[in-house]
């Protein structure tokens, strides 16, 4: 097994450049920066607005492979939101109201970090993070939708 050196950066999703902190990174490993850009961009680009953890992996015959890693949930709901922050109180504030196609599309980029089985478990576990944030869910208490996913109120919309 050869030497495998790592770079690690935060970049904008869909949005890196060959300018610092990637090409200062990885010039002296003697890889074609333009093309690992280029690859960052693709594998990043539904994460356009956050800062999006990659880690680049060069062997000693210069290939490369690129591990993009997942901003968090509640990151996530915030940007297709469109809020700051979440409520201060998430008991007794609400700041704002998510659809079921949001969570989904949501739940589908969180999925490969998620331990759960399905996507309806990531789901769930998604509105678990609505809870804490203070927002609802098409209106109603994030736990009632979580019940109505579990009676299978959902299933053509969760696949």
């Amino acid at each position: 097994m050869g030497k495998e050196r790592s770079v690690t950066s935060l970049v904008d999703g869909g949005k890196a450049t060959a300018g610092p902190p990637l090409g200062p990174a990885l010039g002296p490993l003697g890889i074609n920066v333009g093309k690992v850009v280029a690859e960052i961009n693709e594998k990043t680009k539904d994460f356009q607005g956050m800062k999006v953890p990659v880690k680049i992996f060069v062997d000693e015959k210069k290939n490369f492979r690129i591990e993009v890693g997942v901003p968090p949930a509640s990151a996530l709901i915030l940007k297709d939101l469109k809020l700051e922050k979440g409520s201060s109180t998430p008991s007794t504030s609400k700041v704002g109201d998510i659809s079921i196609d949001a969570l989904v599309k949501i739940a589908k980029m969180k999925e490969p970090s998620s331990l759960s089985p399905s996507i309806a478990g990531v789901v769930k576990e998604i509105l678990g993070t609505c809870i804490s944030m203070g927002i609802t869910c098409e209106g109603k208490d994030p736990r009632v939708v979580q019940n109505e996913i579990k009676e299978g109120k959902y299933n053509n919309l969760i696949k």
